[in-house]
């Protein structure tokens, strides 16, 4: 989560949104800007049927000093030589472009641009924070966007966008409806970012769900080098009552563990406070490198989209990642990057399979994501679809369609899922209800 704070809400209304993208899909746009070398090219193998492979793209950010998730286009490409492997999609290979979004606006819309110059049928399971410089140039072009990483809401308001979990706005919600009722006050250190921006809301608006007050918006640079003078506001803000132990809800990203060793040298000099945070900005490599069951995550609650990596129901990629990624150190199974490229190569594969022996272009997988196809996931999420407009249309995300969240926490130092009766059956919960009431600005 970065980039340069502006003005204007980064929560736009869901009809200038639509109309925009109609507008824009309704003309010939066409944009031949090359890209650099930070994209690359996994070529299919010949698929059964002798027609050309199916191009998609992957983008993330790689080798920057904020967040990195090299694990998703190397999932990308593991699940293309797989597919192609096994014989492809009704004969068809996939082949799968990759490109480096480097973390700024200038990359990704080059990203995109490079999509639409390519003539891909998608961009899927990707992660880019500038859905603004992004998404236009895929809707000019008529090309779907499926399952990004939900980072930013233009995913959740873009006509042709198509997203598998409920971003940060379902994450942030999920958490603040569970420290509600054992938190004193709850201090929220975030990007001081466009991104960013958008977080408060999101956890107030659980918070006030379980009939507490707001959190404490403490603002950061995500890519700073240490958090001492963050860590002690954030404590002395979540301190200040004493009749109960207040909680430290860090959300920084990549520099989330940065910040934790600020705050251990930190809060020796408070009284004690609970931690808590997303996936995405924790994940058991954290919690390791912080001291396991001795660190500052034990008993955190920490919300995630999908269940445990060890659920069993991660099997089937699993396997994939066995057979054609075994050793590639980026792609980890407990990643939630890695588990939505999955998730959203999944639904890529529905599409193309409802497509059959038919033409297979950016129109007709766009046109089969919106005429009612209906993706089973293997219960990693509910059953996806996307109409026009979802529940969530009122508050300004038409497009968020899978509002679960599931609630985990820190045990004897391992990331575990919560237990029975803690957020829902099995710690997962639905969050769509409290979204639909979050004052969005």
């Amino acid at each position: 989560m970065t980039g340069r704070r502006r003005t204007r809400s980064t929560f736009p209304p869901a009809p200038s949104r639509a109309v925009r993208a109609s507008t824009l899909a309704a003309g010939a746009v066409a944009l031949c800007t090359s890209l650099t070398a930070a994209c690359g090219v996994v070529p299919g193998a010949t698929g059964g049927s002798g027609d050309d492979p199916v191009k998609v793209m992957t983008w993330a950010p790689q080798d920057t000093d904020a967040t990195n998730k090299p694990g998703m286009p190397a999932m990308a490409r593991a699940y293309a030589r797989w597919v192609n492997a096994h014989g492809g999609i009704h004969g068809r290979s996939i082949q799968v472009l990759t490109c480096n979004d480097h973390n700024d606006s200038v990359g990704a819309a080059k990203c995109a641009r490079r999509a639409v110059d390519e003539d891909v049928v998608a961009v899927v399971g990707s992660y880019s924070q500038f859905g603004d410089s992004f998404l236009a140039p895929l809707e000019g072009a008529g090309i779907p966007y499926v399952g990004g990483y939900g980072v930013t809401n233009d995913e959740f308001t873009g006509a042709l966008s198509y997203p598998v979990n409920g971003g940060q706005p379902a994450l942030l919600a999920g958490l603040g409806e569970a420290l509600a009722a054992g938190c004193g006050n709850v201090a929220l250190v975030r990007p001081d970012s466009i991104a960013g921006d958008q977080l408060p809301t999101m956890l107030d608006s659980g918070l006030r769900a379980g009939g507490h007050s707001d959190a404490g918006d403490q603002l950061a640079a995500e890519d700073a080098t240490e958090y001492g003078g963050q860590a002690e506001r954030a404590l002395r803000y979540a301190t200040r009552e004493t009749a109960r132990k207040g909680c430290v809800v860090p959300a920084l990203g990549d520099r989330t563990d940065t910040f934790m060793d600020s705050f251990r040298r930190a809060r020796d000099d408070f009284p004690q406070v609970r931690t808590a945070t997303v996936l995405g900005s924790v994940d058991q490599t954290v919690i390791d490198a912080t001291g396991g069951a001795s660190g500052p995550y034990e008993g955190s609650y920490i919300t995630g989209w999908y269940p445990v990596a060890s659920d069993p129901r991660w099997a089937p990629m699993k396997k994939v990642i066995n057979e054609e990624a075994f050793g590639d150190n980026r792609i980890d199974p407990a990643d939630a990057g890695v588990q939505t490229t999955w998730i959203a190569y999944t639904v890529l594969r529905a599409a193309l399979e409802r497509i059959g022996d038919g033409e297979v272009s950016a129109d007709t997988v766009r046109h089969t994501l919106g005429g009612g196809l209906r993706v089973s996931t293997g219960g990693l999420t509910p059953t996806l679809r996307w109409p026009y407009e979802s529940r969530l249309a009122a508050v300004g995300f038409p497009r968020l369609v899978n509002a679960h969240v599931t609630l985990q926490v820190v045990r004897d130092g391992r990331l575990v899922a919560a237990r029975k009766g803690t957020g829902g059956n099995g710690g997962i919960t639905d969050m769509t209800a409290i979204l639909e009431h979050a004052d969005v600005p």
